[in-house]
């Protein structure tokens, strides 16, 4: 038996993470502040489901989170930090409080998830797996969409300094970093301001005609995370060539481009 926790599980891709690992036979333990849409996912997908209704900014959550899955199961072999929220604006139109949320949740919650679950994994002394959900936006950052760059950017940072720390300590956790390009999810739920409006609508246009459905995409996850991948890019066609470009600038000096999923824009 294999027990995966994932967070952000109530839709989108942590919800295909869900439904695909019981589909190759383990325990899931999801997590979402969503509470019922949490408990419609656990329901759909049957007794190899354990909700656990979770905000990912509280410490105490994910502690309780972490007792309930080993309380259950005994064990935790595949850790996703997955929640993520985005917001888009002009960097200093966006709100404190809409800053402070990316801030929370996609840095503040992997960091109260490795808080919570990491020590418990050593002292396991077994074989496992924490997978960081990034993002192509991770390594391309894009204008008007300041807070999930940066905080995607410091995803990337955060999981090579965990994996580096796990490897001083001979440990038998293993780290991946997952870094989605377009997948059709409803990241985008925020409504957008004024000045944003046009590139968040082109955005979600983009990701209802080149996105993949997230029950497309989980199979490619959990194939990288049986080859033990440590970077767990399932669209490279998102990534390569824009990373090449930037990293190329970057070393020649010169200003930055700027892309979206590794196309100028």
């Amino acid at each position: 038996m294999s027990v995966a926790v994932i967070t952000g599980a109530a839709s989108g891709i942590g919800a295909g993470l869900a439904r695909e690992a019981a589909r190759r036979g383990m325990k899931v333990v999801l997590a979402d502040r969503d509470a019922a849409q949490l408990k419609a996912v656990a329901d759909a997908i049957g007794d190899a489901a354990l909700a656990v209704p979770t905000d990912v900014t509280d410490p105490a959550a994910l502690e309780a989170l972490a007792e309930a899955a080993y309380a259950a199961h005994g064990q935790v072999d595949l850790l996703f930090n997955n929640a993520g929220v985005l917001s888009t604006g002009f960097s200093w139109e966006i709100s404190a409080k809409a800053w402070q949320t990316s801030l929370d949740v996609n840095i503040g919650g992997i960091v109260n998830g490795l808080r919570a679950f990491v020590p418990r994994l050593l002292a396991a002394d077994r074989p496992a797996r924490i997978i960081n959900t990034a993002s192509v936006g991770g390594f391309l950052p894009a204008p008007l969409m300041a807070p999930y760059s940066a905080t995607k950017f410091a995803t990337v940072a955060l999981t090579e300094s965990l994996a580096g720390e796990l490897a001083i300590l001979n440990s038998k956790v293993q780290v991946s970093l997952l870094a989605p390009g377009p997948v059709k999810s409803d990241i985008f739920r925020e409504a957008p301001s004024a000045a944003s409006k046009g590139f968040h609508d082109a955005m979600v246009g983009m990701l209802e005609e080149n996105g993949l459905t997230p029950d497309e995409f989980a199979p490619l996850v959990l194939d990288a995370v049986a080859r033990g991948d440590y970077w767990i890019i399932p669209q490279p066609e998102a990534l390569d060539d824009g990373f090449a470009a930037r990293n190329a600038r970057i070393t020649s000096r010169q200003p930055p481009q700027f892309y979206l999923t590794g196309d100028d824009v």
